[in-house]
């Protein structure tokens, strides 16, 4: 009796631990992402444009349907490629699910999404194109086509005469390479008979830089007939340049991105042309694809958010004004 006793109490005591241990597993693996809220760093390359305020309001967006956290940290200067790096270093330290990430430099930022990958968190790419294939998705505008609209919309307004800057951003930023390249090459091709007196000049991370280049240049060639800058900043530091310059309205004049003041710039027709990009879709759709892969889902490896030119004479249609003055109400709350 003794014997049988010992032995179902040994039966008793082996399904228990047996049921722990089952219980263990399910809790330590992976299991349904579902179980748990997913935490998602969203890495822009600054934060002080509003183009980045666009891109964490597409991002917040995408959180609150997804029922998920994010968390918005990004460097303060769009040229700290270091403060960038450690920022995701310290992402993966604390172990966040996935990271959404526009990457300030195409190269410098490929080990830290190495190291990430290799930790098991997944990475989105957004804005600007990263080398190699460390990432789950790439979520951008076409930037090179953004380059084509701008150079046709000058070369257009300038009847494929006159002398130009192509004012340039900074080297290593893959999306306004892009652009740049797009620009120069419709140019040339599409509009031989139109000068490049500058097309090697670097604007900088700043608009104060972007200024003091655009008054240098201007100093140098007064008799300049066209403009293109590649981004919001060097777009606005130019502006201003040309408008102390007195020189806006007789300078054609093509930018990228929006601001309340590249806004009132175009209204007033110191801009001829702004090439506009989807910064809320390119948050949303950088979160909604790192939550998918996260979740099993296949996922796209190019999404493309869209670009489109902004005029005097549309910028009043619904489609464009959603472009020029999205919605940001979000990062208030």
């Amino acid at each position: 009796m003794r014997s049988l006793a010992s032995k179902a109490l040994v039966g008793v005591l082996g399904a228990a631990l047996a049921f722990a241990a089952c219980g263990r597993r399910s809790s330590d693996g992976p299991g349904p992402q579902a179980a748990k809220t997913l935490s998602i760093a969203v890495i822009p390359k600054g934060t002080t444009h509003e183009f980045w305020k666009s891109i964490h309001a597409g991002a917040l967006r995408a959180a609150r349907e997804l029922g998920v956290e994010i968390i918005w940290k990004g460097p303060q200067k769009e040229d700290d490629r270091a403060q960038q790096i450690t920022v995701v270093e310290d992402f993966i330290s604390r172990g966040v699910d996935g990271i959404v990430l526009a990457p300030l430099d195409d190269r410098a930022l490929m080990r830290p999404v190495q190291d990430a990958v290799r930790e098991r968190i997944p990475v989105v790419i957004i804005d600007s194109a990263l080398q190699g294939t460390d990432f789950a998705s790439y979520v951008a505008t076409d930037n090179y086509k953004g380059g084509v609209l701008a150079a046709r919309r000058l070369g257009e307004l300038l009847h494929g005469q006159g002398r130009i800057f192509l004012i340039r951003y900074q080297e290593g930023s893959a999306s306004t390479v892009q652009r740049e390249a797009g620009f120069y090459d419709t140019l040339t091709k599409e509009f031989p008979a139109i000068v490049l007196l500058v097309k090697d000049q670097y604007a900088g991370a700043t608009t104060e830089t972007a200024y003091q280049l655009a008054e240098n240049l201007i100093s140098r060639f007064p008799d300049v007939d066209g403009v293109f800058a590649p981004n919001e900043s060097s777009t606005f530091g130019t502006l201003r340049a040309l408008q102390e310059s007195r020189l806006t309205g007789k300078v054609v004049f093509i930018g990228f991105d929006s601001s309340p003041k590249l806004i009132q710039g175009l209204r007033d027709g110191d801009l001829q042309g702004l090439v506009l990009q989807n910064p809320v879709q390119m948050g949303y759709l950088g979160v909604k694809t790192i939550v998918a892969h996260l979740r099993g889902e296949t996922v796209e490896q190019v999404i493309d958010t869209g670009v489109v030119l902004a005029t005097k004479e549309n910028m009043d249609s619904a489609g464009i004004q959603a472009l020029l003055s999205p919605d940001l109400t979000l990062i208030k709350d």
